[in-house]
């Protein structure tokens, strides 16, 4: 599996990125409590934001040989901390080190301060963002937990900040 490319989202890449992001969100369900909306959907505007070309956000998809197998969303792009908003990849490759390299490669285009947020019942998200930050970072990043803007009644995220 050594073929892995990472490369920017173009607009020709709208139906894989709908298809990958409908099944990250589905796996992010499991630990947000959110149920798809009547049509099957669930909330796309994070994916509307890197696929219309906002400037504050990046998309890049990860793939293996011809075959999708992830993707990653960078935002605050023109601001002084960088955030890594949505990060996927197929369970298939999952836990072989084939995410890391793809956060590593997404990464080096953003070099900087960087946040990252994801929920901390997520036992094994919680590991990853660890071993990411210990590997881009080595001992100099912080974990903390923030509460979710808006959602008063949400359990808040987990928040590692590092610098690339």
């Amino acid at each position: 599996m050594s073929d892995l490319v990472v490369r920017r989202v173009e607009p020709s890449d709208r139906t894989v990125m709908e298809r990958l992001w409908l099944l990250f969100r589905h796996d992010m369900s499991e630990f947000q409590g959110q149920l798809p909306k009547p049509d099957g959907s669930y909330r796309t505007e994070w994916l509307e934001n890197v696929l219309t070309g906002d400037p504050e956000w990046a998309g890049y998809l990860a793939s293996l040989g011809e075959n999708p197998v992830g993707f990653c969303f960078m935002r605050a792009l023109q601001q002084p901390v960088h955030v890594l908003n949505a990060f996927f990849m197929v369970r298939p490759v999952r836990r072989g080190g084939l995410g890391l390299r793809a956060v590593q490669e997404v990464l080096s285009h953003h070099p900087g301060p960087c946040d990252v947020a994801f929920q901390g019942n997520n036992e094994k998200a919680v590991r990853f963002w660890q071993r990411v930050a210990t590997e881009v970072s080595g001992d100099v990043w912080t974990q903390e937990t923030r509460p979710i803007a808006g959602k008063p009644d949400a359990t808040p995220d987990l928040w590692i900040s590092f610098k690339v």
